[in-house]
Formats: C-alpha cells, sequence, structure tokens
C-alpha cells in the first residue's frame, strides 16, 4: 500500500468517485474547505468515500457558499474492508468519541454497541459515532469506515454469533496470565485475514450472569489484559492492540 502523505488534508465524500468526476460538497463541507482548511480555488484535497479509494481533488468555488471539487487521478486504491469486530457496551458522551475515534485507528471494521446489565449510557447517538470514525479516518489516512451497528442486547448478539468467528472476551474475572501467551493458541489455528471479535463490557464489568454466559460459549476465549483494572476506553485500546499483534494486520 502506498504510504500516506501526513502533510495532505483529506475529506469523506459520499459520492462516487471516478475519474473527470465533479462532485457539488454539501454547505457544511463547503465552510470546512474554504473558512477551516481556507483552500482557494485551484487548490487541492484527498477525497475518500469508503468504496473507490483515495483521489487527487481540485477545488472550484462557485458564488459565496457553494464550491464544487474535480477529480483529477487515484492516488491510492480501495483497500479490503478490516475485519475486526469491536463489541463495546456504549460509554457516556466525550469517552465513546475517544473510543470510536481509537477503534477506527487501530483497524476496526464493525463496531457493535451491545446493551448490558451495567451499562451507563442511556442512548447510543449512531450519527455522532460515523461523525467520529469519519473524522479519525480522514485524519490517519484510512480508506474504509467502519460499520456501525444498532445497538442490541448482549444475549441476542450471542444468540446470532457468525460460525467460524472467534471472540476475544477481555474479562477481568480470568485467571492472570501473560495475554500474549494467551493469545497464542488461537493465533495458531486461525489464518491470517480471518475475521476476529473483542468485545468489552461497561464501567464496573459485567455482572456474573453475563460473564457466565460468555464463557459458556464454544467460540468464546477469555482474556486477561493484567493486574490493573482499566476503564473501558483504556481497556479497548490495549485489548485491541494485543489482538492486531497476535491475530491482526499486525502479525
Amino acid at each position: 500500500m502506498a504510504i500516506h502523505d501526513f502533510n495532505a488534508q483529506r475529506l469523506w465524500l459520499e459520492a462516487t468517485l471516478t475519474e473527470g468526476g465533479e462532485i457539488a460538497v454539501t454547505r457544511d463541507q463547503a465552510n470546512y474547505l474554504r473558512n477551516v482548511l481556507r483552500l482557494n480555488d485551484g487548490e487541492e484535497i484527498l477525497v475518500f468515500n469508503g468504496r473507490d479509494g483515495e483521489w487527487r481533488a481540485r477545488l472550484t468555488t462557485i458564488g459565496k457558499r457553494d464550491c464544487t471539487l474535480h477529480l483529477a487521478c487515484q492516488t491510492r486504491p480501495q483497500t479490503a474492508p478490516q475485519q475486526l469486530i469491536y463489541l463495546f457496551a456504549p460509554l457516556k458522551r466525550a469517552r465513546l468519541d475517544y473510543m470510536v475515534q481509537k477503534a477506527v485507528e487501530l483497524g476496526v471494521g464493525r463496531l457493535a454497541p451491545v446493551l448490558t446489565h451495567r451499562t451507563v449510557a442511556d442512548r447510543v447517538n449512531l450519527d455522532r459515532m460515523r461523525a467520529n470514525a469519519i473524522e479519525a479516518a480522514e485524519q490517519c489516512g484510512i480508506l474504509s469506515i467502519p460499520h456501525i451497528d444498532e445497538p442490541q442486547k448482549l444475549e441476542a448478539r450471542l444468540a446470532d454469533w457468525p460460525a467460524g468467528t472467534p471472540l476475544i472476551f477481555c474479562d477481568e474475572g480470568a485467571e492472570r496470565a501473560n495475554p500474549v501467551d494467551a493469545l497464542s493458541n488461537l493465533a495458531a489455528r486461525t489464518p491470517a485475514g480471518s475475521q476476529v471479535a473483542v468485545v468489552i463490557g461497561p464501567e464496573g464489568g459485567f455482572d456474573e450472569a453475563e460473564r457466565a454466559l460468555l464463557i459458556g460459549q464454544p467460540f468464546v476465549t477469555a482474556l486477561s489484559l493484567g493486574p490493573r483494572i482499566m476503564r473501558a476506553d483504556t481497556a479497548a485500546v490495549a485489548a485491541l492492540t494485543l489482538v492486531n499483534v497476535m491475530l491482526g494486520d499486525w502479525r
């Protein structure tokens, strides 16, 4: 894959991207391009939509508030969707924003909110989650936006689990061991590029009934994250990093 140009500004677009295409951006995007990035007519930006790769586009102003982008050439082809699934109990606003951004940076391809007995967030703003995912992708050179599932009760999610997909359960009650060693056996029987999932509970952890339900599933591997109790957003970064090393696209 080509090295991302970290000096280049990037913008996610919904429109289809093809050579020579002209795209009228939204008013909000026009304001961002002209008044935040302060781009002038003829200046360029990289654009992507999660389907057609990354393209170099030239800005053209129309009137005082509108602008279009002319697609010049593709800079990177589209990459395959990431196979890492992240299940999590929703957190309150700022910490959920952080967790979504870090999950995207760490290569999560599907974000799956699960409702548990100790979930503290009253409701899940999927539009806000998507906006945070797009922002993280724009800033980090990522070409795909993760799919975001509707919130679902943990029990229902497990009942409909896809066959052959291992689920790594970050369990505070698991026997404390080196997590790398604990993942080695799973990695040995999981081909590279396979779909893998991670689940992290709410603040306060899963209750005993939920923990027993998880441990009782044949596709679940319980994993200790060490001697310290982490907040859920910190645990997400630690767990996703470990899984990338042992089973994801870092190995």
